[in-house]
C-alpha cells in the first residue's frame, strides 16, 4: 500500500451517481469531481519551523470533506486515489 509522507493523506474518492433536476443521469465526464472521500493512509505529521512534529487530525477510515480541486490524482493495483495536503482537507464527515 501506498505510504504518504509528511502532512499528506491519501483519500479514496466516494463516487456518487449525479441526477439532474428532471431525473438523468449525467455521465462521468459531466459530473463535477467529489469532494468527499475516506481516509486510505496518513503520514506522520508535519514538522514545525522549531523541529516539533504536530501529528495529523484525521485517521485512517475517516470520512473527510476536502477542497475541490485539491492534491494529485494516482492510480496504483488498478485503483484510483488522491493524494491531498492535510490544510486542504476541509472537515471531518460524521
Amino acid at each position: 500500500m501506498l505510504k504518504p509522507l509528511g502532512d499528506r493523506v491519501i483519500l479514496q474518492a466516494q463516487e456518487e451517481e449525479e441526477k439532474t433536476v428532471g431525473g438523468i443521469v449525467l455521465a462521468s465526464n459531466a459530473q463535477e469531481k467529489p469532494q468527499t472521500g475516506k481516509v486510505v493512509a496518513v503520514g506522520d505529521g508535519r514538522v514545525l519551523d522549531n523541529g516539533e512534529k504536530v501529528a495529523p487530525s484525521v485517521k485512517e477510515g475517516d470520512t473527510v470533506l476536502f477542497d475541490k480541486y485539491a492534491g494529485t490524482e494516482v492510480k496504483y493495483n488498478g485503483d484510483s486515489y488522491l493524494v491531498v495536503h492535510e490544510k486542504d482537507l476541509v472537515a471531518i464527515v460524521d
